[in-house]
């Protein structure tokens, strides 16, 4: 058995650097770049020139607290970090309070609890002082993207913090152009796209939204879903085509052979039946058996017994217009221990880069899997890895997973730890 493995299969751990968990590991040369998870920790850089001795380099605060800054892409020696409501969705169940409160004494003919409250809205009692302070404070004004020079990586430079709208940005992706950003703006429901122009990276610059009918309700629109559950969670860019995950309205492909007027051209909804949201969608760079393919994965919540885990999906997008699935990969639950060990257990996401047809995909509970799409009408695991828990916890949470030019698999466990792989 691999030393830090409960279970592994052609991989083996060359380090493990304690560190706080986090939303995205994003590796670039000799350097892996970690957005934390919860502030007061915001994006660290780390030297990974000798992989089995990384060595943190600089570290960046959010802008405060009430902030965190859990995902980072860099391009050349541009680093762009977002800067998103830290705790939103307990922030936004906040908001019920006062009607529960009232409920409660009216059915029941006392006030609600503490612990009570705390079951409705679905936090921790030591979280109702933050939650009902939330009800007189300002509304948050911190939501956006900072961007950084990061020629010297050991002492970055902020360039700008620019402010977008509402809860501020999730997940974007980035190029040596565009920023392609996924934001609550003013006038929508739920995140949109916002396309920005990054030719002087201290001034970013609007070109294009593209959001999905019923969410511009400034405008009118009228949502047909139940609060955020069509949104864009984030896209990624493979030639003039945008590969957008929408949440619970499935996949879209846009065109962007115009930037500056984003189109739908292709859409795949599978919900309902399956359960969980879709968390991205991402071209596969080549044809495989003649074909364009392209690969989703589903992000797992609160999972309900009976129900499918998140879980891998290959499509066959050669006609756009016609997307087709192929297949799906479940990871079972024999003989993983960490099942009903605490914490989540499905799906959350894969590298967002493919140089042969196997798909490096997180499992929070279940590791890393590697999936080799090589038939995407049937994939097939060809390697493993999952971890001991980090110290602290039950159960492991691998949350997000990049590799690099050398072959190195970086694994960043959402609440603590990256550990860096290598195949055997």
């Amino acid at each position: 058995m691999s030393d830090g493995a409960v279970s592994a299969k052609g991989l083996k751990r060359i380090a493990w650097l304690d560190m706080p968990g986090g939303g995205q590991v994003y590796v670039d040369g000799s350097f892996a770049y970690v957005g934390h998870m919860k502030p007061p920790h915001g994006t660290s850089i780390v030297d990974v020139s000798d992989p089995r001795k990384p060595r943190v380099v600089s570290t960046l605060d959010p802008p405060s607290v009430g902030s965190h800054t859990h995902k980072v892409r860099v391009a050349g020696d541009i680093m762009v970090t977002n800067v998103e409501q830290d705790e939103r969705h307990a922030l936004r169940r906040a908001k019920r309070i006062p009607e529960i409160e009232a409920a409660h004494l009216a059915q029941h003919g006392r006030p609600i609890t503490d612990a009570e409250l705390a079951a409705a809205i679905k936090v921790k009692p030591d979280f109702l002082p933050r939650a009902r302070a939330s009800l007189t404070a300002a509304p948050y004004a911190e939501g956006g993207f900072r961007v950084w020079d990061i020629r010297d990586r050991a002492n970055p430079k902020l360039l700008t913090h620019h402010l977008t709208g509402g809860i501020g940005v999730h997940r974007f992706d980035l190029d040596a152009r565009y920023a392609y950003i996924s934001t609550e703006m003013e006038g929508y429901v739920g995140n949109i796209l916002v396309i920005y122009d990054m030719a002087d990276p201290a001034k970013p610059r609007e070109v294009s939204r593209w959001h999905m009918p019923g969410q511009h309700i400034a405008a009118g629109e009228v949502p047909t879903w139940p609060g955020q559950q069509h949104r864009l969670h984030h896209t990624l860019r493979h030639g003039d085509q945008l590969f957008a995950a929408v949440w619970y309205a499935g996949c879209r492909i846009l065109d962007v052979s115009d930037i500056t007027r984003p189109r739908v051209v292709g859409e795949y909804r599978y919900h309902p039946p399956f359960p969980e949201p879709t968390h991205t969608f991402m071209r596969v760079p080549f044809q495989i058996d003649g074909r364009d393919i392209a690969v989703a994965v589903d992000e797992e919540h609160e999972h309900v017994a009976g129900q499918l885990h998140g879980g891998l999906w290959t499509f066959d997008v050669t006609d756009p217009a016609k997307i087709q699935p192929l297949s799906m990969w479940h990871l079972t639950e024999l003989d993983n221990p960490y099942v009903k060990a605490g914490g989540r257990f499905g799906a959350h996401q894969f590298q967002e880069h493919m140089e042969d047809t196997c798909l490096y995909t997180t499992w929070f509970g279940g590791g890393l899997r590697v999936v080799d799409i090589a038939d995407p009408t049937a994939p097939k695991e060809v390697a493993h890895w999952l971890a001991e828990p980090p110290p602290g916890q039950t159960s492991p949470q691998a949350n997000d997973v990049d590799t690099d030019a050398r072959g190195l698999v970086y694994i960043l466990d959402r609440n603590r730890g990256l550990e860096i792989l290598e195949r055997t």
